[in-house]
């Protein structure tokens, strides 16, 4: 073979297996100082391996969802009235605070993010780089370069390095030294706190329940969803999981920083609010496509297997060259070579003793290391997928992913192509009141039902939470502005929390 391809190939069926494989264990981030660009502070392995355990994100999951219900039904039963505490100065600066707060933590993932993927990805210089690249980014442990990484083989349950350079510990698992991987490189330590920054994120339903809303079936399964895909992806390290931690930290960033101006009752385009949800709804499409294809994809890497036989001749030449200088003043030299040529095997090299030395001629594609063994190199085919854990996690996130796309989508169409196409018509005051609760439906906005703006003391003889601009008698959870009248005696309530349900 010239050179390694990259090919599509059918999974091996031993990868779909449920529940799948607890091996290999979930390897802990490399302790501060020990590279370069190591993380900034050490987590300890107990700690880094207990929250990993599937009963946390199973109990959370299962309390948080619950608990909604619960609480759904006692905000029904006296009306969705805001709580008290929702109208205070300490719960808006709280709002303000948690967004200010999930905006700086998501550009700081985002940052480690992308100089790990520096210092990953192998610099495109044509066709010729696309196997180093697909390999960078289905093997995350072991070192740079191609076929340097190391593998989980779950036919003998071992790690497994193909390179004679590259060492495993005495525990026989990659090194944590090792660079030019993902997972040493950052995706352990950054993907391990954006794990855990989904637990944190149910705060945003707090809000929305202390104002009285009520949280959608959506934005419980969206939370309730994402602790468990960032888990499996964590849990059973599996390659793609680097791209939701990398590009919706970029999105959180944005979406916060938006939210946080919205509190202070900073002005926002429409436009932006579009290309937010368009920024999500691409995440999602690029994200499940992405995952997917790493069970279907092969290449070849450059193995380095130890030539045994090439190793013996060499040194059944040495000994009969040295033997022979010793005995051709005693006219033996030819003979002694010749009995020695046969006994390596090297028939042809026997009977030609007699004749004029050839030139040596020296193979590229074999060396010798250290010890004396010669090794040649052979291209070997290889899975991108190693795991039936790291198959689960992709599969769990595509599944996971695919209603949550179609339910932004459909919000799309209605609230910004349908809108659009209405503009510049005259709109009767029940179009404006049923606009206001489709909008609050979907809760993309936070703006929407002031869940970033804290308003701490709704408005006149209504409540309007978001910038709803006096709806005296009535209460129009969505974006009524401009409603002189607002809902006589009506109540347009909306059902989510306003957060743009990204990942």
């Amino acid at each position: 073979m010239s050179s390694p391809m990259v090919q599509f190939s059918v999974p091996n069926s031993d990868l779909f297996q449920f529940p799948p494989s607890n091996d290999p264990r979930t390897l802990p981030s490399p302790p501060a100082g020990s590279t370069l660009f190591a993380p900034p502070f050490t987590i300890p392995s107990s700690i880094f391996n207990s929250v990993l355990d599937i009963r946390v994100p199973i109990t959370i999951a299962s309390v948080y969802a619950v608990t909604v219900v619960s609480v759904n039904a006692y905000n029904r039963s006296r009306g969705n009235k805001p709580w008290a505490i929702s109208k205070t100065k300490p719960f808006f600066w709280f709002v303000v605070a948690h967004n200010i707060f999930l905006a700086v933590y998501s550009a700081w993932t985002f940052i480690g993010m992308f100089g790990a993927l520096q210092r990953t990805l192998p610099r495109w210089t044509g066709t010729e780089t696309l196997t180093p690249l697909v390999d960078s980014l289905c093997k995350i442990h072991g070192a740079r370069g191609l076929g340097n990484a190391v593998a989980y083989n779950g036919t003998i349950s071992q790690w497994v390095s193909t390179s004679p350079s590259i060492l495993l510990t005495g525990a026989g698992s990659p090194d944590p030294t090792d660079v030019g991987r993902l997972w040493n490189e950052g995706l352990a330590f950054y993907g391990w706190f954006f794990y855990l920054s989904k637990f944190y994120e149910v705060l945003d339903t707090v809000i929305i329940l202390a104002k009285g809303k009520r949280s959608s079936t959506l934005q419980t399964y969206h939370h309730a969803g994402a602790m468990m895909c960032m888990w499996s992806g964590i849990r059973y390290m599996s390659p793609p999981i680097w791209m939701f931690v990398f590009v919706n930290s970029a999105i959180h960033a944005l979406m916060y920083t938006y939210y946080t101006l919205t509190a202070f009752s900073v002005p926002i385009p429409q436009s932006l609010k579009q290309s937010l949800t368009t920024m999500q709804i691409m995440q999602f499409l690029v994200g499940s496509a992405y995952a997917s294809l790493h069970s279907f994809l092969s290449y070849d890497i450059p193995v380095q297997v130890a030539d045994v036989e090439g190793t013996i001749k060499t040194a059944a030449t040495a000994a009969s060259s040295s033997i022979a200088s010793a005995a051709t003043s005693a006219g033996l030299g030819k003979l002694v070579m010749k009995y020695l040529y046969r006994a390596a095997g090297e028939e042809g090299l026997a009977e030609n003793v007699n004749a004029p030395a050839p030139t040596a001629k020296i193979s590229t594609s074999t060396s010798t290391g250290s010890n004396g063994i010669q090794y040649r190199t052979e291209y070997q085919t290889v899975p991108c997928i190693d795991t039936s854990g790291q198959t689960f996690a992709i599969w769990l996130n595509v599944f996971y992913l695919t209603p949550l796309t179609f339910l932004f989508v459909r919000f799309f169409v209605k609230s910004y192509l349908r809108r659009s196409n209405q503009k510049g018509g005259k709109t009767s005051k029940h179009s404006v009141a049923e606009s206001a609760g489709k909008d609050a439906l979907k809760g993309i906005d936070r703006e929407m039902n002031g869940h970033s703006n804290g308003t701490p003391n709704g408005t006149p003889n209504g409540k309007a939470n978001g910038k709803t601009n006096g709806t005296p008698n009535g209460k129009a959870n969505g974006r009524a502005n401009g409603t002189p009248n607002g809902t006589p005696n009506g109540k347009a309530k909306g059902k989510a929390n306003g957060n743009a349900f990204s990942l």
